[in-house]
């Protein structure tokens, strides 16, 4: 079926809800930036974007507004932000659907991705009355010791197209409570969503009624200005997700001039499904992990272990799920799994599967899907069967492909998970509690996320969120990574009437 001639366009169908949600139409029919749909390959914005003189304005603009946000209480801050989650719950469905044109998911992960912004709302709001100092034993008498946490300045945000408002939105939401401002510079393949989630809290920030100008800012631009952004120095943190590349790049800019980094970075997740496992559940879930949003999630399963001993009874079920899975347009079909976001990225996929079979694997699906889009790059999910780690297997390439290879011991099944450079998300199936306990050891698994009998992606907010090695070793969302937003004071507090010195030290002046 030819779902071209039945649909109506793209481009109008994301004019309509920018219209509705509010967002100045000149800013995207008037620019210069062109933006595309992955779904149909259609142009489906003409953005303005800012110059360098504009971005270094708006980057003192924020700095202004956080002065003053800084000394606004806690408590208050994180009413805008509830504000935030209300404005965002009435705009779900229409912001849900931007984001599935604009980054190609299938509605109920479009929508997915706005939950997790109304779920960091609400756990920022509480977070908002427990930003916590501790109270510290001191060894002088008549004294108190303790720390406090202070707002930090601007938060930088640079955001990556896979996620393009959910990693926002943890970064501004728990910036927000913290008392910064936020100056935010998406990708140049997912602006339209970045303006629409600005407008969203535009509305919330005039319910609230007395925020500063310039508390939340939208950058549009090429690297040139997310260049700005790490440069500035009214800039003490970035938060930056992207490629490893892309990190080795902002890591040591930021580096220079002492300024925080938040890395989230690249990704090689592995999953191992020991004997014991229960191979529905480990089949459910593997097969979530590689092919939901077209392998295009950070936390993709990538790279497969099974134990020889179930390697038959499961690989044949797995690649029957790659052989039926559904490929389509996510807007106008139930398909399961949408376009790649570019021809460059279906174009690495298969370069990836030729090297893989250069090293002798055997590929289940990876062909072009035509959906009746010429310039819409879909692509059947990738099984490769592979005898050892090696070649491609070692890097990762974002696109559906899951590389699957036997293990028999599980100590050398260990040594073989943590061997690739990335370090993000990692699962194992088990019912056996001393393999379930030994991967989440230290010795087990070393990613920043380590999970048992469920799968690498579909990250909660409530645990901090990021990864170790080159993945950069930055947390955002839940847990305590509020603190990287925030500055500490370590404060003494002399009530006595002497001056006794820390250490016995004696110190006397007649």
């Amino acid at each position: 079926m030819n779902i071209a001639a039945k649909t109506p366009s793209v481009a109008a169908e994301a004019a309509a809800i920018l219209e509705k949600l509010g967002v100045d139409k000149a800013l995207y029919t008037e620019g210069d930036m062109s933006s595309y749909s992955p779904v149909t390959g259609e142009k489906i914005g003409s953005l303005k974007t800012v110059s360098a003189d504009e971005a270094a304005k708006k980057i003192e603009k924020a700095h202004v507004a956080f002065r003053a946000w800084r000394l606004v209480p806690a408590p208050k801050r994180g009413e805008l932000v509830r504000l935030l989650g209300e404005e965002l719950r009435a705009a779900k469905d229409d912001l849900g659907r931007l984001v599935s044109i604009e980054a190609g998911k299938i509605r109920s992960e479009g929508l997915g991705e706005v939950q997790e912004m109304i779920d960091i709302c609400d756990f920022a709001v509480g977070l908002s009355r427990q930003l916590y100092g501790l109270t510290i034993a001191t060894e002088r008498p008549g004294h108190r010791m303790m720390e406090t946490w202070h707002p930090l300045g601007v938060v930088g945000i640079i955001s990556a197209f896979n996620f393009p408002v959910a990693v926002w939105s943890w970064n501004a939401a728990l910036a927000l409570i913290c008392g910064d401002a936020v100056i935010w510079k998406p990708s140049e393949k997912t602006p339209l969503t970045a303006l629409a989630s600005q407008v969203i809290l535009d509305r919330a920030l005039a319910r609230f009624g007395d925020a500063p100008e310039g508390l939340s800012q939208v950058l549009i631009g090429d690297r040139t200005i997310g260049e700005i952004l790490v440069d500035h120095p009214k800039v003490p943190l970035v938060s930056a997700t992207g490629s490893t590349r892309m990190g080795r790049e902002v890591g040591p800019r930021l580096a220079k001039r002492f300024a925080r980094a938040i890395l989230e970075l690249g990704g090689n997740n592995a999953g191992i499904v020991c004997p014991s496992a229960d191979l529905d559940m480990a089949l459910r879930a593997i097969a979530f992990g590689a092919m939901g949003t077209a392998g295009q999630r950070c936390t993709t399963l990538r790279r497969l272990f099974v134990h020889k001993s179930v390697y038959d009874q499961l690989v044949p079920r797995l690649k029957k799920a790659y052989q039926s899975v559904s490929v389509g347009d996510p807007l106008h079909s139930s398909a399961l799994v949408g376009p790649l976001i570019d021809k460059a990225a279906f174009d690495n996929m298969q370069k990836a599967i030729a090297e893989a079979k250069a090293h002798g694997g055997s590929v289940t699906g990876g062909e072009r899907i035509d959906v009746g889009y010429a310039d819409g790059y879909y692509a059947k999910p990738a099984l490769v069967e592979m005898p050892k780690q090696a070649g491609p297997v070692m890097e990762e390439t974002f696109a559906p492909i899951l590389y699957v290879m036997p293990y028999n011991d599980f100590d050398a099944v260990i040594d073989e998970h943590n061997a690739v450079a990335a370090g993000l998300s990692s699962s194992i199936f088990t019912r056996d509690m001393q393999e379930s306990e030994r991967f989440l050891a230290a010795d087990g698994s070393d990613c920043g996320i380590a999970n048992v009998n469920i799968g690498t992606s579909g990250a909660e907010i409530g645990g901090a969120f990021g990864g170790e090695k080159e993945t950069g070793g930055g947390r955002e969302s839940g847990s305590d990574a509020w603190r990287a937003y925030m500055r500490r004071a370590t404060n003494t507090v002399n009530y006595s009437k002497a001056l006794p010195l820390a250490q016995g030290v004696s110190f006397d002046i007649e």
